[in-house]
């Protein structure tokens, strides 16, 4: 098995209200799951392959509850990566080279009963973890925006954290309102939905940034 790490920024959005049921080991909002799911890699590296730099992305859906299964996958890597890179960032999303249940990754590889071939294209990714805002654009495959959710009486930005000392991607994420349209084998469109922001410390291992 080789030794990964990666430090990355990610930006997700789902289908569920705010705060995802999923996270509490709840059932989804409307029964079934579907998100979109991007990464900036900050530092990281698979075996001696550098990914500094470097994006991916992951269209997921499930028609009942993720554990059920018969879920299905579309890889979306940076067109920018090497042949290297490209089987590098494809093996830590598609679950290889982890433990069992160590990362969200190989969580969700267990329960797809299809992973539809990689789309290699460029992907813009403008974000604000903080600010909790984001602008992601995969021309021809997806387009989506991250924003603060809104208090419904003063108009004023919510602000919402989820701590999952012991789980399996992130340590702590910002919440937020999010809308998404994606084409192609796993077209979908989200819309004020569950979203999040989150700074990722993973490994072959799990997370590495838990408190």
């Amino acid at each position: 098995m080789t030794s990964w790490e990666i430090k990355a920024r990610e930006y997700t959005n789902c289908n569920c209200a705010y705060g995802c049921p999923c996270q509490f080991n709840a059932l989804p909002t409307y029964g079934d799951c579907r998100a979109l799911m991007v990464f900036q890699v900050d530092q990281g590296h698979h075996g001696n392959t550098r990914l500094d730099g470097l994006r991916f992305a992951l269209i997921v859906s499930w028609p009942g509850p993720i554990h059920l299964g018969r879920g299905q996958a579309v890889p979306i890597v940076d067109e920018r990566a090497s042949p290297e890179q490209r089987e590098a960032l494809l093996r830590i999303m598609c679950g290889q080279d982890t433990e069992p249940g160590a990362t969200v990754f190989q969580v969700f590889s267990t329960t797809y009963d299809k992973v539809h071939d990689p789309v290699i294209g460029k992907i813009d990714f403008e974000f604000d973890i903080d600010g909790r805002t984001s602008h992601v654009l995969i021309p021809g495959v997806a387009e989506a925006h991250g924003n603060p959710i809104v208090n419904p009486i003063t108009g004023n930005a919510h602000r919402a954290r989820i701590n999952l000392p012991s789980g399996f991607e992130y340590d702590i994420c910002e919440v937020a309102s999010g809308r998404a349209k994606t084409q192609g084998a796993l077209a979908m469109s989200l819309d004020d939905s569950h979203a999040y922001f989150a700074s990722l410390h993973l490994t072959g291992n799990g997370v590495a940034n838990h408190a």
